[in-house]
């Protein structure tokens, strides 16, 4: 019996049991867009990073058996989407993992997770970085900050880069492979900026107000939402207004509740709207 009358998403990020970030968020949003969820976990946390302390596992050692059973079933995967990565082996584990499900009708959706406001994060190595360039010409869709896009070209980052310079950036990102491209979360005074590109086609803006500080998770609703858009038939650009506005939408009731901002955006409130 076939596994694989149902849509699906492949999910390879970090599982963290609280703090509504990564494999915690993508599940029940991809869910709730009535595709298959399918983690693949690279590490477990017991709540993220941002917290004081925290309890963790790296499960780099597992990622190849796990998946090796996924291939037994010969699942196919309507979309594959990749977050945070901790190690040149975990890169060189997704890369297998793509070269393994990866197939002319599938979108792959590339979050490189590296960094923000000029720097890398501080888990975050130049090596590493280089080894996540290496996986840019898998994707379909591609969905850095502009620190990561920064990264990825080797420009120079300027946090108020004009769009003609964020065109450039997109049209050499392009070259590396994926023909859409969104850079998120740009600010623009009271708003957030998404340069959106697609290969052929003008780029596009989109603004949102700005809510609110900087939450976790935040990246990982967003790019969740246009991963299952795009399976869905939904067009880029809209798959990544829709994105942002629901993130906006959640951001303001994160704020009427006055979370934590470790704790994350309360999306579980509008999912049944999604």
């Amino acid at each position: 019996m076939s596994h694989n009358r149902q849509k699906k998403i492949a999910v390879i990020n970090d599982f963290s049991g609280f703090g509504r970030c990564s494999i915690a968020a993508s599940l029940p949003i991809i869910s709730a867009m009535k595709i298959q969820c399918c983690p693949l976990p690279t590490s477990i946390f017991s709540n993220h990073t941002g917290f004081d302390s925290f309890f963790y596992t790296d499960y780099t050692e597992h990622m190849n058996a796990y998946m090796d059973e996924w291939k037994k079933l010969d699942l196919r995967f309507a979309g594959i989407l990749t977050g945070f990565l901790g190690s040149p082996e975990q890169i060189g584990i997704v890369k297998r993992f793509l070269e393994l499900f990866k197939t002319e009708e599938s979108i792959t959706v590339i979050d490189p997770v590296m960094g923000d406001y000029g720097k890398l994060y501080p888990t975050y190595s130049l090596l590493l970085a280089e080894q996540m360039s290496s996986l840019v010409p898998y994707a379909d869709i591609l969905t850095p900050n502009l620190t990561e896009a920064c990264i990825l070209t080797g420009a120079d980052y300027k946090a108020d880069m004009d769009e003609a310079g964020l065109a450039v950036i997109c049209k050499n990102l392009c070259d590396m492979g994926p023909k859409k491209i969104v850079i998120s979360g740009l600010e623009r005074g009271d708003n957030l900026e998404n340069f959106i590109y697609e290969d052929g086609k003008e780029p596009q803006i989109n603004l949102e107000h700005k809510v609110g500080p900087f939450r976790s998770g935040t990246g990982d609703v967003f790019s969740t939402i246009i991963a299952a858009d795009t399976v869905n038939g939904v067009g880029f650009a809209d798959a990544v207004r829709h994105a942002s506005s629901f993130v906006a939408k959640v951001l303001r009731r994160t704020v009427e509740l006055d979370l934590p901002k470790t704790d994350g955006i309360c999306f579980e409130e509008f999912l049944t709207e999604i």
